[in-house]
């Protein structure tokens, strides 16, 4: 699920960031004093650029080598770079017991080392400690062991930090975060909610709310709070996208074209949106507009496999079998192993009345993904076609054993059996199917109308 932060990551550091970078390239003073290095470190760590973060603190110690906090950042970019144990060696060795950030990375070093119950107790130390300011020691806590997937004790930590401050919007998105991973839909839809009444014109707050409804596949509530998000951000195109999404599987497929042709001019790219619009013609039974739209994927992604696919069955919709096959075996060649393209064109040969090569496409798509039950129907059929009795019997068998819930199915394993000379399993057989169907009797007479009628009860 997409997730969008209540902050931002990057701090107000764009000037200093700009003076170190200028200074870099021979344009600017070449002095910073120690916070303003410490700045410089942190913010390459958060971007993931531990080069230059790594850069940055060996000139800092070349101005400020007696200083305790940058040598400490080393251990900080040891762990950013999984050199647990060497970050530990430092942490270790630092005196400064009460220094906030290497209480911090210590519990975070101690976790990644399997040593938990330390890194808990040196948790609860840190808040016993402090009678101020526990929801934001508590956030910072969550986030260690958020990082390290371990949502049960970030939860704890962050109900704690809740209540002692039940307004804190950063650390309310983290705890419903929480929720969310752990499953606990109700709880993150609750804590969504309240930061909402806290702040309501929140777009993330409302988008993170939608995606919930997403999972939960409640689309209508989905659609609101993405309205509500809209409402703030009119530009935002994953919150239109999201809402498109939503509307489609509403099968409010017209509001579902206008939203994705709504984010043509933004970042989502064209043959995708294009895509997306014409599989909701489609699901329109507007066969000629959603080939229109395929086609104009096809044209910006020629390696579209969903495009081809989506023109290949367009035209098996409109009985027009050549034109499918075409599309489905250029499909093919670029997902040989996709089992539904094999079905469609078994499909597209039965149009054509190529029924020997649709039985190997059939064949085809079950050798690749053996869970198909319309498909071993399918192969059934095509057997019973061709007299091969006992081998639509198998196929038959085998669909009956995924989905007993096939139209006609256990009226066609009756005549199988009765085929293959087995009376007393076609009889048990016809009677399941007289139960789901008042006309399996004659529809059995007619298949096989040389059945003694007097055996089998009619």
């Amino acid at each position: 699920m997409s997730r969008k932060l209540s902050y931002s990551l990057d701090d107000e550091s764009t000037d200093l960031i700009k003076k170190y970078e200028l200074f870099l390239e021979g344009n600017g003073a070449g002095y910073f004093d120690v916070e303003e290095l410490e700045t410089i470190v942190d913010y390459y760590l958060r971007k993931g650029r531990t080069k230059e973060s790594s850069n940055a603190l060996e000139f800092g110690l070349k101005l400020h080598p007696a200083s305790s906090t940058l040598k400490t950042k080393r251990a900080k970019i040891y762990l950013a770079i999984g050199e647990t144990k060497k970050a530990f060696r430092i942490l270790d060795s630092v005196n400064e017991t009460d220094d906030y950030e290497v209480v911090l990375l210590k519990i975070e070093v101690l976790i990644k080392m399997g040593r938990a119950k330390e890194a808990g107790k040196l948790a609860n130390m840190m808040l016993e400690a402090e009678i101020e300011d526990i929801d934001n020691i508590t956030l910072d806590l969550a986030f260690i062991y958020i990082s390290q997937l371990n949502f049960e004790i970030a939860l704890q930590f962050l109900l704690i930090g809740d209540k002692y401050n039940d307004e804190n919007i950063d650390l309310l998105f983290e705890l419903a975060f929480c929720y969310e991973q752990l499953l606990n839909n109700e709880k993150a839809i609750e804590t969504y909610n309240r930061i909402i009444d806290i702040d309501s014109y929140l777009s993330e707050a409302w988008f993170n709310l939608g995606q919930i409804y997403f999972v939960m596949q409640d689309f209508t509530n989905a659609v609101d709070a993405y309205d509500f998000a809209l409402a703030i951000n009119e530009n935002d195109s994953l919150t239109s996208l999201q809402k498109a999404h939503a509307l489609f599987q509403l099968e409010e497929y017209s509001k579902a074209i206008e939203t994705y042709q709504s984010l043509e001019n933004l970042t989502i790219e064209p043959w995708q949106i294009n895509l997306f619009i014409a599989e909701s013609y489609e699901k329109m039974e507007k066969y000629d507009e959603a080939i229109e739209f395929y086609q104009k994927s096809l044209t910006l992604e020629t390696e579209n496999f969903d495009a081809l696919t989506g023109i290949a069955i367009c035209y098996l919709e409109k009985e027009e079998f050549t034109e499918s096959l075409l599309f489905i075996r250029k499909a093919i060649e670029i997902q040989e192993n996709a089992h539904d393209a094999w079905v469609y064109l078994a499909e597209a040969l039965i149009g054509l009345d190529d029924i020997e090569d649709a039985l190997v496409a059939y064949l085809k798509s079950i050798s690749i993904e053996p869970n198909q039950p319309d498909t071993l129907m399918a192969i059934a059929n095509i057997c019973m076609d061709t007299s091969e009795y006992a081998t639509a019997l198998q196929y038959y068998l085998a669909a009956y054993e995924l989905d007993s819930t096939l139209e006609y199915i256990e009226l066609f394993i009756a005549v199988a059996f009765y085929k293959t000379n087995n009376i007393s399993a076609s009889k048990l057989y016809l009677n399941k199917a007289k139960v789901l169907n008042l006309d399996a009797t004659k529809l059995f007479l007619e298949i096989c109308p040389d059945a003694d009628q007097t055996e089998f009860n009619f």
